[in-house]
């Protein structure tokens, strides 16, 4: 029990963060939860708790969703998902999933520095923005934590915050939907997983609350920079899990 509580207070602090910013609290959690309940019990309760937190915040807020955007995500990332999986199933991924971390860490700390040095950043959305988004539902398939990548394409796609989180939170429930429909189908879930989720609600629920106030009081120019500071941080995280 002291082992679930330990893990509420995890799931309540990483999700006051995505509350504010719309991304970070799964790959943040995860380190964290994985070494007190288990791996694979950990991903189960993360899935199911990122698909109710997201889903809120899009249903709440979805006139900010840019559905334009959403669909241009999504579709990338749908087409990258294949080959991630084939990946998985083919290649070294620990080897991946470090330079996917180390890249991570090398593009946050460029975009903060910049932050750092001028108010006006370069928003041109070109190729190399499409290729980020195949390439995050490549990184997905392989290890679903595609995210990351995502973040730096719509930052300039979507410069506006609201718009920004709600359409961000839209993409991950859409995501989750359909890793839960699989632990349904396969029959996976268990009554100790569904437990330990539902005491684990209350925490996420203190956490939107903290988040989403926090959220409508920051201004532009600091959630940017808590966007990449967010981007690092889960870089140094996903370095650790492969530690």
């Amino acid at each position: 029990m002291s082992s679930i509580l330990l893990g509420g207070l995890v799931v309540c602090i990483t999700h006051i963060l995505e509350a504010i910013t719309g991304f970070g609290a799964s790959v943040l959690a995860m380190p964290f939860l994985s070494g007190l309940i288990g791996v694979k019990t950990a991903v189960q309760i993360v899935s199911i708790l990122t698909w109710l937190f997201t889903l809120t915040i899009a249903l709440k807020n979805v006139h900010e969703i840019d559905w334009k955007q959403y669909g241009i995500i999504m579709g990338f990332m749908l087409a990258g998902l294949p080959v991630g999986m084939y990946l998985y199933r083919s290649q070294e991924s620990g080897t991946l999933f470090r330079l996917l971390a180390l890249f991570i860490i090398a593009a946050s700390t460029t975009q903060l520095i910049r932050s750092a040095n001028t108010w006006k950043q370069d928003e041109k959305i070109g190729i190399s923005s499409f290729i980020l988004l195949f390439a995050g539902g490549i990184i997905h398939g392989v290890f679903s934590s595609g995210g990351p990548l995502i973040i730096f394409y719509a930052k300039k796609a979507l410069p506006d915050k609201g718009s920004f989180r709600a359409t961000l939170c839209l993409l991950w429930a859409s995501l989750n939907t359909i890793i839960i429909g699989t632990y349904l189908i396969e029959g996976s879930l268990g009554k100790e997983t569904l437990g330990a989720t539902g005491i684990m609600i209350p925490f996420i629920a203190v956490g939107y609350l903290i988040g989403e106030h926090i959220h409508h009081r920051i201004d532009e120019r600091k959630f940017s920079i808590l966007v990449f500071v967010m981007l690092l941080l889960t870089g140094i995280f996903m370095l650790f899990q492969t530690r």
